[in-house]
């Protein structure tokens, strides 16, 4: 039989949930409850839309123009978003991942992170997928089996549906204090700003609102925990169906984006959440980034739920 071009599929159910994940970056290819869609799905045979529902490792975002300096030596990444001129989510989106064991309910997959010339480290990245009664749980374990201290950082990219509608007609609770502001062009980091205040409080929905037609794609923190250190995002349709998003302390950011796209493409049909262990662009300022010393391990764990 041939691979479907999403890579190997493995299909997880669970009571009122399954999943379906494909091997070509770890990705949820879809997520649903009592047939519910729950993220934006694609087609298995289908080369993966905009890194819908990928791991990304060994960075999240954009390391801006694709350089950066790292323990006294300066690097070069591959330009992977050209239009901007970045190197954009990391090196595993398009790595085939193996499955190291598999039940009805739960996937590991692994790849390796080989060193290359921007990169010059080894990563050993595993991605578990567990489905039970409280929806999908994903882990993701890191570790430098290089011997060198290494930067990472790591995050998932779904794009969450919350029913009916598109993002415009989503209601969004969002407990973010701080947005971090942008070039309009580029997307290229400036500073932290308070939600409250900052473009007239667009970016602010510590209390649920309507999105309609708020234009979104920034990262935020600052996140409202509660007393496991949980940060939660909801998304609910005006039809009452939802679906939420938590995640835990290892990931002190957010990415946000409204799925804004250009005919003839499918325009805000999903909404992205993206928790980050660290900003764009941490492999230069150095914000929240992870430095993997050789055998070091590190993890990041969240979770989709339908309300």
């Amino acid at each position: 039989m041939t691979t479907p071009l999403s890579g190997t599929q493995f299909e997880l159910t669970s009571g009122d949930y399954t999943a379906t994940i494909a091997s070509v970056g770890a990705s949820l290819r879809s997520l649903q409850h009592d047939g519910r869609d729950l993220v934006v799905p694609y087609d298995a045979d289908e080369v993966r839309p905009a890194f819908r529902g990928a791991i990304l490792a060994p960075w999240p975002n954009r390391v801006v123009d694709g350089l950066y300096s790292f323990d006294g030596t300066d690097f070069e990444l591959s330009l992977t978003e050209p239009k901007r001129h970045h190197a954009l989510h990391g090196l595993v989106a398009w790595h085939d991942f193996i499955a190291l064991d598999e039940a009805p309910d739960r996937v590991m997959l692994a790849t390796t992170v080989e060193a290359e010339t921007g990169y010059p480290f080894r990563i050993q990245v595993r991605v578990e997928f567990l489905l039970d009664a409280d929806g999908l749980h994903t882990t993701v374990a890191a570790r430098n089996t290089g011997n060198a201290p290494a930067p990472f950082g790591t995050g998932p990219h779904p794009y969450l549906v919350a029913g009916e509608g598109t993002v415009d007609d989503w209601t969004l609770l969002l407990p973010a204090e701080q947005v971090l502001t942008v070039t309009e062009d580029r997307l290229i980091p400036i500073g932290k700003a308070d939600v409250a205040t900052e473009s007239g409080g667009i970016f602010d929905f510590r209390t649920p609102r309507v999105l309609g037609d708020t234009f979104i794609d920034h990262a935020f923190t600052g996140l409202v925990r509660d007393a496991n250190g949980t940060a939660e995002v909801q998304v609910t349709a005006a039809s009452g169906t939802g679906v939420r998003m938590r995640w835990d302390s290892s990931c002190k950011w957010m990415q946000v984006h409204t799925a804004d796209q250009v005919a003839p493409l499918p325009n805000r049909i999903g909404l992205a959440v993206e928790p980050m262990t660290c900003p764009p662009d941490a492999f230069n300022s150095g914000e929240d980034l992870l430095v993997l010393q050789p055998g070091g391990v590190t993890f990041a764990s969240w979770s989709i739920a339908a309300l």
